[in-house]
């Protein structure tokens, strides 16, 4: 059994089931409302000049930031906790498969799930709020839908990665919601944290560059970092960098890693780093 034919047994089990459609219809539901309330007030979203596309891009990707974690977690943290816990994973492996096939069909399989759901999400979003614009950009929305993709890919790689590390549902529960409290609700005030005990316990009066890269590590960060990489021109017409923090790719920055293309890096390292470890946990795991 490859890890192909476990993927698409994974995504058919979430097809089928109403905790995929409810999260379609929980983000389709916020997508439209967002877009509605961006175009009908965009005083209130640091719009003072009024709505535009690339403004709505920006709005929305602020949204899918808090969004995709959550949802990962609801999708992937059974993903191979619950298999162990339940027994269910030896009667998989007794098939003719191997451990990687399993873990990667399992990622692939909830990545894709995930994937889907906010497609169809952010697509039914911005066309409705290019409908309420009169103005569409089909480069940037296919990159920005691309993007979320990838981003849904990366979070998926990471609670799957944690739910690979233990035979428990519950604990699985834990360390994903552990993950999601440190490197999301609280990351922003991790590098200040950082400074201070880097400077012997005072704040200095300039912040350094080097304070932007730990930033970046929150996967959320480093995902909006991207978009403003990938979309300069947008990101500097919508004014990202005053709302946001983010320095646009048209400012001159040095060094390399107080851009936000080192946000494109940090996803990749995201992507990489959970499954390296999850995957050898769960092949070393007595099942």
């Amino acid at each position: 059994m490859t890890w192909i034919a476990i993927a698409k047994k994974d995504f058919r089990d979430a097809v089928q089931s109403r905790a995929l459609w409810a999260l379609v219809a929980v983000f389709v539901s916020l997508s439209v409302l967002s877009s509605y309330a961006y175009v009908e007030v965009p005083e209130l979203f640091g719009e003072p000049g009024g709505a535009t596309f690339g403004g709505l891009i920006l709005f929305m990707v602020g949204l899918i930031g808090l969004f995709v974690p959550i949802a990962a977690i609801v999708v992937c943290y059974k993903s191979l906790a619950g298999e162990r816990e339940l027994g269910s994973i030896k009667l998989l492996l007794s098939l003719p498969t191997t451990r990687s096939n399993v873990f990667a069909g399992k990622l692939v399989g909830r990545g894709a799930v995930l994937a889907f759901g906010l497609a169809v999400g952010l697509v039914i979003g911005l066309g409705f709020g290019s409908v309420l614009l009169g103005e569409f950009e089909p480069l940037s929305a296919l990159l920005v839908i691309l993007a979320t993709m990838a981003f849904a890919a990366v979070y998926s790689g990471i609670i799957v990665g944690l739910s690979a590390t233990t035979g428990s549902t519950s604990r699985a529960t834990t360390l994903s919601l552990g993950f999601f409290v440190i490197f999301e609700l609280f990351w922003d005030v991790v590098p200040m944290g950082v400074l201070y005990v880097v400077e012997g316990f005072r704040l200095p009066t300039e912040t350094p560059d080097w304070i932007f890269l730990v930033t970046q590590l929150s996967p959320s960060t480093a995902y909006f970092s991207s978009i403003v990489a990938l979309l300069p021109d947008l990101a500097n017409a919508s004014g990202s960098s005053a709302q946001t923090g983010v320095r646009a790719a048209g400012v001159e920055a040095d060094p390399f890693y107080v851009t936000p293309t080192v946000g494109i890096i940090v996803l990749v390292l995201w992507l990489v780093v959970p499954f390296v470890v999850g995957y050898h946990r769960f092949n070393s795991a007595d099942l």
